[in-house]
């Protein structure tokens, strides 16, 4: 059974407007990654999912295909953003399989809960690698192509067409300072500050690239790792200023706004989609159960239990 429209994309979008375009996204089977997808594939583009575990990268691609009749969408499994090599060739695959490369999403990243004094070097530097590694090495490898797609779609344009531009998945941790989230808020400034260099080296060759910020998502993996199973919804909902978490819609829309003709201006910057969340950071309560607080769970040394964690080792305090 598909995903309903109602679940990945509002009624504010066109039909069409991204048609004989194609997407080329890391992360793209993950919960926001994968309606990122769906929301650009339902409006006309062809798109390049990729990812580390082939299964559940084919299995999207397949799953996402089905929104729209006719729709190209490639499961490019096995590939590990941390490899320049291994993207490039799937870039490269990319290309000769489905014509282009004209938007491309970073939204490959690791996240877990751990305070400094229980994160190892390699936990760190693992994090680094995914998600700014990660992210520089999507650069390099797509770069050239969406140089080509800005080429053929000059901004702006009387027929509204767009390409030529890059789009990361950041968070908003390092605004302010989270704890337990250092290795995070250290990836995503580096991640930041990689999309502004971009939109200054390569805004004069048509090519824009911003960040996508989303906050407290409910439904995925993510948040599954970040925030406890035995959080009270409603307690979490009013950490909130906009009163609710959001859904992985918020950052579809947001996304097709970024990639669509009524974001041709938009370049060099973060878009948060967070209800405000940032403005009180914490207030989802991060790797906490209710009732903990702030500076009590770090000095002795409690955090929640009912986190997701796929990690082999858990962090020690």
């Amino acid at each position: 059974m598909s995903v309903p429209r109602s679940e990945y994309l509002s009624k504010s979008w066109a039909d069409g407007i991204f048609a004989n375009r194609v997407l080329f996204i890391t992360g793209g089977a993950g919960s926001i990654g994968s309606a990122q997808t769906r929301a650009l594939v339902h409006l006309g583009a062809d798109a390049c999912i990729i990812g580390r575990n082939v299964e559940k990268t084919e299995k999207a691609a397949k799953e996402i295909s089905r929104v729209r009749k006719g729709a190209r969408v490639l499961g490019l499994g096995g590939v590990d953003v941390r490899s320049f090599d291994s993207l490039k060739a799937a870039a490269d695959r990319c290309v000769k399989e489905l014509g282009s490369i004209d938007y491309v999403i970073a939204g490959a990243a690791g996240n877990f809960i751990a305070p400094i004094s229980g994160l190892s070097p390699n936990a760190f530097k693992a994090v680094i690698d995914i998600d700014t590694i990660g992210t520089f090495n999507t650069i390099k490898a797509t770069i050239p192509y969406l140089i080509e797609s800005a080429a053929r779609n000059p901004n702006p344009n009387d027929d509204g067409t767009t390409g030529g531009r890059f789009l990361s998945v950041s968070a908003s941790f390092h605004y302010t300072g989270m704890p337990l989230q250092a290795h995070v808020s250290a990836a995503k400034a580096a991640v930041d500050s990689l999309m502004a260099s971009v939109a200054l080296e390569y805004g004069p060759y048509g090519v824009t690239a911003n960040c996508v910020v989303p906050g407290a998502i409910a439904g995925t993996e993510g948040m599954q790792r970040l925030a406890s199973s035995k959080l009270d919804k409603s307690a979490a909902n009013k950490g909130v200023p906009s009163g609710r978490w959001g859904n992985v819609r918020d950052i579809a829309d947001a996304t097709v706004y970024i990639f669509s003709d009524a974001g041709n201006y938009v370049n060099g910057t973060n878009l948060i989609v967070d209800g405000a969340g940032w403005r009180r950071q914490g207030g989802v309560g991060v790797g906490l159960d209710q009732g903990m607080e702030y500076p009590d769970f770090l000095l002795t040394g409690e955090i929640s239990k009912h986190l997701k964690d796929g990690r082999k080792e858990k962090p020690k305090l």
